[in-house]
């Protein structure tokens, strides 16, 4: 399928440094060592499209409507929601949840991300529940269904993505409506000029482009809301087998993970010298409690230094120190874990879309006699 022409030259110009997946959709990732820094620069982060990048008019008013299961429906201007609800700013991981779905065996449906579909932003905005709030939540609200002009490339007539939130979630003070990222304007290629931030849900959650948002009295059953899209099996599912959508639940919480950032495949280490491992751990809605490092495949491990992050949704970064004492291969690992007790599986469960894969990443190199 051929790559959208018209935002390859933009996406070569603000982002040199990325992957381009083959896919008609716009769809790129960095690679590890782009992700080094506590706030993921705006030309490091990845982008991730269903179809195409809706043109944003200059000078055009942009507009968010609220409707549905609500009393007083309202269409707001990017300018209204700022003079209107109190501006906040979080600092919170985003990431694909289909992040890591190469490493699947046998492979998936699904882009085939490598490990460089996440990233780390400062997002501003209002909150949601403020506005929604506003506009008055009837009791029949379950469900937020979010919409926005993005099109399936194959079938404009259609949309490419309607995703939403429970109304819990929707509720919470760190759901926001966003119109800035890293302290400027929302750029137009991560969904400006306003797009939904849901802390902890998977990056398909984060509605970009958002021009409505639609309070339901059921689970949203908008474009790639159905079927097993954004969706796991509830019960274990092997390769080849029959799938039961009936069977498969929504992610609404992504899981506990950490990103090696250095060493990168390949590096060397002098014997009697001291390999330094680098990295960022995230949770989702549970609070992290710590990472573990090993260089030698698992066989020993030691406590990483964790340093604080910038708040509860923020990725911390970790630090090793191991000494080298004799010459052969290496396998680094690092395994977070979060309060509840929950820590990455050495080997990831297999599952038909390759979501949420939160194995934990190997690094191979050598130590050397100088």
């Amino acid at each position: 399928m051929p790559r959208p022409l018209i935002e390859l030259p933009l996406l070569r110009r603000l982002k040199p440094g990325l992957f381009v997946h083959d896919d008609a959709a716009l769809n790129a990732e960095p690679p590890l060592d782009l992700l080094c820094e506590p706030i993921t620069a705006v030309d490091a982060f990845f982008i991730r499209n269903n179809g195409d990048v809706p043109e944003v008019e200059p000078g055009r008013d942009w507009t968010l409507t609220i409707d549905g299961e609500v009393e007083r429906p309202a269409v707001w201007t990017v300018a209204a929601l700022r003079e209107r609800f109190e501006t906040v700013t979080l600092t919170a991981v985003l990431e694909c949840a289909g992040n890591g779905r190469s490493q699947f065996s046998p492979a998936t449906d699904g882009l085939p991300w490598r490990l460089g579909a996440v990233g780390c932003a400062r997002w501003t905005g209002v909150r949601l529940k403020d506005v929604l709030e506003h506009a008055g939540v009837r009791e029949s609200a379950v469900y937020t269904g979010h919409h926005a002009p993005d099109r399936l490339i194959a079938d404009p007539s259609r949309p490419a993505l309607s995703r939403g939130l429970p109304i819990a979630k929707a509720l919470a003070p760190e759901t926001l409506i966003a119109f800035a990222m890293n302290d400027e304007p929302l750029p137009r290629l991560h969904g400006g000029p306003l797009r939904i931030v849901a802390p902890g849900f998977p990056g398909s959650a984060w509605q970009k482009w958002l021009d409505r948002i639609a309070l339901r009295p059921c689970e949203h059953d908008g474009a790639k809301m159905r079927g097993t899209d954004y969706r796991m099996p509830i019960q274990a599912v092997r390769p080849g087998e029959p799938l039961d959508e009936s069977l498969f639940a929504v992610i609404t919480d992504m899981p506990v993970k950490s990103l090696i950032t250095a060493p990168v495949h390949g590096f060397t280490v002098p014997v009697g010298g001291v390999l330094r491992v680098f990295g960022f751990a995230w949770s989702g809605a549970v609070a992290l409690a710590g990472v573990c490092v090993s260089c030698d495949g698992g066989a020993t491990w030691r406590e990483a230094v964790l340093e604080e992050g910038e708040g509860p949704f923020a990725w911390r970064h970790f630090t090793a120190d191991v000494a080298i004492d004799s010459p052969g291969p290496l396998a680094v690992l690092a395994q977070a874990r979060n309060v509840e007790g929950h820590a990455q599986p050495l080997e990831m469960a297999w599952n038909p879309r390759g979501y949420c894969n939160n194995q934990v990443q190997r690094v191979n190199g050598a130590a050397r006699v100088d």
